[in-house]
């Protein structure tokens, strides 16, 4: 059981349009919230849009929820985290992820197998560059540094820059028992998307089990205070009905099959079917209104606040509220969780 839960707010990614938040994270900011976190799929970039909000911020944790493995090399990566933590004084959260075969093989050109393998060595890989303590070398076959071909005049090298913190938090993205057993292994932190906090113990309990003290998992949840609670499950249908559907091939979805465990295998077989076969509007209305109510917080606020135990009966310690943007209602969460 968590004893108080952290609050953090989770702006993603862009949809179609450029989207400046700045407002919303000097918000959150100024009303106690401990973190920002922004996402990429291929679009929008993670590290440029918590660059801005940095600038513009001084206190508020700034996390990557998640940077894709695939989009940079491990030491590109490394360069990223560090300068961003310098230039916010020690603020950055790096979730990782290894996101799906389609983004990575259709729009990164490398590919996909082995995600916990290429994982482990990612994540060595950073730790050497922030640490300096020696020229960072690797000898697994999907990072492998220095590169053995090309034209054989790679050299181990070290960061000129000395990092301002030799270890940066480091949470991974994960839905299946595996990854999820990885994340307790080698990192800080675990970022579970579509998660209903009454099942993360009975499915992923002894995934969790070897997690060290003070391990964090940090979960993104759809917050709509509304009257109209309808409406809002609608709305939140809308998300689970793109990333069954759409975010994953129709043989190999890790989405999907997270819904699968959630209890929900034929109704979200229907959904990626719908979606695929064009009829996203159908797609949409076939989630079930139950799995989007359980991993959500939807209605007015009495009924947030009844809700609200069964995530402080989990092992979840912050609470990403993703969709909300103005201050009122980040405060009244905020009095919701804290009050």
């Amino acid at each position: 059981m968590t004893a108080e839960l952290k609050l953090g707010i989770h702006v993603g990614y862009w949809q179609r349009d450029p989207e400046d938040l700045t407002e919303t994270v000097q918000a959150a900011e100024r009303l106690g919230y401990d973190s920002v976190f922004t996402a990429e799929a291929y679009g929008s970039d993670a590290f440029t849009p918590l660059t801005w909000y940095a600038a513009r911020t001084s206190t508020i944790k700034l996390g990557t929820a998640v940077a894709q493995l695939s989009a940079r090399t491990p030491a590109a990566t490394a360069m990223h985290a560090l300068t961003l933590d310098a230039l916010s004084g020690g603020r950055v959260i790096l979730g990782l992820g290894a996101s799906g075969p389609q983004v990575v093989e259709g729009w990164y050109g490398v590919p996909f197998p082995k995600p916990l393998a290429r994982t482990r060595e990612y994540l060595d890989i950073l730790r050497q560059v922030w640490r300096r303590e020696r020229p960072v070398t690797a000898d697994g076959p999907h990072y492998p540094l220095p590169y053995p071909g090309g034209a054989g005049l790679g050299k181990p090298l070290k960061s000129i820059v000395h990092p301002v913190r030799p270890e940066i938090p480091i949470y991974l993205g994960a839905e299946g028992p595996k990854n999820i057993a990885l994340a307790a292994e080698v990192a800080q932190g675990w970022l579970p998307m579509f998660i209903d906090p009454a099942q993360i113990e009975p499915l992923f309990g002894a995934s969790l089990a070897g997690r060290p003290e003070g391990f964090e998992i940090a979960a993104t949840v759809t917050t709509i205070v509304t009257d109209d609670l309808d409406a809002a499950l609608e709305f939140a249908k809308v998300p689970l009905a793109f990333y069954i559907g759409g975010m994953g091939a129709k043989d190999r979805n890790f989405h999907l099959d997270l819904i699968g465990r959630l209890g929900y295998a034929e109704e979200a077989a229907r959904v990626q079917e719908l979606f695929l076969d064009g009829r996203r509007d159908e797609a949409i209305k076939a989630v079930p209104a139950g799995l989007a109510d359980s991993i959500s917080l939807l209605g007015p606020l009495g009924r947030i606040k009844e809700r609200l135990e069964a995530w402080r009966d989990s092992p979840v310690t912050t609470l990403l509220l993703g969709g909300v943007k103005d201050e009122p209602t980040l405060r009244a969460l905020r009095d919701l969780v804290h009050g």
